[in-house]
């Protein structure tokens, strides 16, 4: 069986439409992907806004429990049963609290990334979004008792 020119040339055709498809596809994902480091950046990001949370929470308990806020994050370090880093995991620096008033209080933190809250965490994202540096978050101590009664 003899094979065409013209059939030749529209085999020819679809595969270098199909291998130009491919390329692109290719591309287009390794555009979209994240280089390794700023993955890592991302991780890093993600690990200090849970941190800031688990902080936050502790001085909700604090605040339960002793009906003040903690005048620093020694205070808190004292606490039984606190477990929440007190660190960044880069730079090994304290992350920042300070009381603003009676019941508020700011926890702060340097970030590399924008919106640490990420897709990956939706809940929190409107709450604790940040941009890239230093981000300070301005928080109303909560009594844990009044969320207990109520359910």
């Amino acid at each position: 069986m003899k094979t065409t020119w013209r059939t030749m040339s529209v085999r020819t055709s679809i595969a270098i439409v199909l291998a130009i498809i491919v390329v692109i596809v290719i591309a287009t994902a390794i555009m979209l992907l994240d280089s390794p480091a700023q993955e890592r950046l991302g991780r890093l990001d993600e690990r200090r806004m849970s941190d800031l949370r688990e902080i936050a929470n502790a001085v909700d308990i604090y605040w339960t429990r002793e009906g003040i806020l903690p005048n620093s994050l020694d205070d808190l370090a004292d606490e039984e049963g606190y477990f929440a880093e007190l660190v960044d995991p880069v730079t090994g620096a304290l992350y920042e609290y300070r009381v603003v008033d009676e019941d508020s209080f700011e926890l702060c933190a340097t970030f590399d990334t924008e919106d640490a809250a990420s897709d990956r965490d939706p809940y929190f994202k409107g709450l604790w979004h940040n941009g890239i540096g230093r981000q300070c978050f301005t928080l109303t101590a909560k009594n844990l008792d009044s969320y207990r009664e109520v359910r």
